[in-house]
């Protein structure tokens, strides 16, 4: 019978991470979101315990500070407790947020089934079921006093390595690091091209806040993301990922979500609304099935209305948004929107008016000619940055189309405006 070995494979948890910018537009969504990261932590062993894995795997960023509260600390030793109660092992690397030398000692010791990897040189622990050694797990935490930047953070820990230092074979070798990998230079980096050629069968990494899947199929390069979004900029669906290697055949991987709050930017036309009453319907509707797709509780979202529209006039004028937000979040608690910006446009004949002579004629013909002259507009945009000492992000260039379209709208509306007064 094939051998089969199945764990969760979470990071990030970040406990005791304060959530920025909301404590001015709502001190009780910004006290809601201080327990956010805790409901997720226990989100996270619930799921242990219910797909009866056989352990856990958290890499790395367990607090959000290396000099985490006492609360902070109970709580996570909670958790491994209710996994040891379990039978469920628990396997542990520090990441460049934890307090990788006093955590220990300042509190408490770790129950019998956690297992902390080393920061010094790279550890290496069984895991035995049914009395036989089913994985070899090789890990290393992140620790600034030890890891040298010169070499890699991944160095040494290889299959054979493993099986060597275990002294015995297993069917299943399992590698555990918090590192940036290819996308955080900054963060322990390694190449795809180490780990894939090091003859770990999965490497459990954590650090980037986003799901990666190395390759797409039969995955052996895999970060979770993290557990639940701190702010708008980790928008989406948040959790861990159950994780089953059977010889013989491809790496399983299924998505456990553990957000309690998710956050969303959303785009939400309104072409086909009358009244700023129907407008307040369309965003209430559209939110209730966003949140429905993010399989959460409660939701945070960043609201843009969108669409050609008579309104847009009426959504231009002062306090009109703001009565609109305002209307939302008293209308649902378990909704949030910490913004609200219109960008509709007026439903303006582009064509008539280019036929007319008139100024808006010439406007359109001049935003034509900007619009073919791609190279121009780049070197205009970055001599604009320049100015500013700023190098230009590479995906501002992507966006010059867009920057002339919403121009030329903006000085039609503003015309348009002239002449109603």
């Amino acid at each position: 019978m094939a051998k089969q070995v199945t764990f969760i494979h979470s990071a990030d948890l970040h406990l005791g991470a304060p959530f920025r910018g909301l404590r001015a537009l709502s001190p009780t969504w910004a006290n809601r979101l201080l327990t956010a990261s805790v409901e997720s932590y226990d989100r996270v062993i619930e799921a242990a315990i219910k797909h009866k894995v056989d352990f856990v795997i958290i890499a790395g960023d367990i607090f959000d500070s290396a000099r985490a509260s006492y609360a902070d600390h109970v709580h996570f030793f909670q958790g491994l407790k209710k996994l040891d109660e379990a039978g469920i092992a628990a396997y542990l690397c520090a990441g460049n947020h934890d307090p990788y030398t006093s955590w220990q000692q300042d509190y408490f010791a770790f129950p019998e089934n956690t297992k902390l990897f080393p920061a010094d040189k790279p550890g290496f622990f069984t895991f035995e079921k049914d009395g036989e050694t089913v994985a070899i797990l090789g890990g290393r935490s992140f620790y600034n006093q030890a890891w040298r930047k010169d070499k890699s953070i991944a160095e040494g820990i290889t299959g054979k390595e493993a099986r060597e230092a275990a002294g015995k074979d297993a069917p299943f070798t399992i590698g555990v690091i918090h590192t940036g990998l290819i996308y955080d230079p900054l963060k322990a980096p390694t190449e795809i091209e180490e780990l894939s050629r090091a003859g770990i069968d999965y490497w459990a990494l954590g650090h980037i806040h986003k799901r990666h899947r190395i390759p797409e199929k039969n995955p052996k390069i895999v970060f979770p993301g993290c557990v639940q979004g701190r702010d708008i900029n980790e928008t989406g669906k948040r959790g861990v990922y159950k994780t089953t290697l059977t010889e013989g055949k491809h790496t399983q991987l299924e998505f456990i979500p553990t957000a309690s709050v998710v956050w969303q930017r959303m785009e939400i036309n309104v072409e086909e609304c009358k009244t700023l009453a129907e407008i307040s319907e369309q965003i209430i509707r559209e939110v209730f099935i966003e949140n429905s797709k993010a399989h959460c509780e409660e939701m945070c979202v960043r609201i843009t209305l969108v669409g050609k529209t008579p309104l847009h006039t009426t959504l231009e004028k002062p306090g009109v948004i703001g009565d609109l937000r305002r209307v939302f979040n008293e209308a649902y608690s378990v909704f949030f929107c910490d913004s609200m910006i219109s960008k509709t446009v007026l439903p303006i004949d582009k064509k008539m008016l280019a036929k007319e002579k008139l100024f808006p004629a010439a406007l359109l013909q001049a935003s034509s000619q900007v619009k073919k002259e791609k190279e121009e507009s780049l070197l205009y945009l970055q001599n604009e940055f320049l100015k500013k000492n700023i190098v230009m992000p590479p995906e501002c260039e992507k966006l010059i189309p867009q920057l002339i379209e919403e121009a030329e709208n903006l000085a039609l509306d503003m015309l348009g405006k002239r002449d109603a007064s």
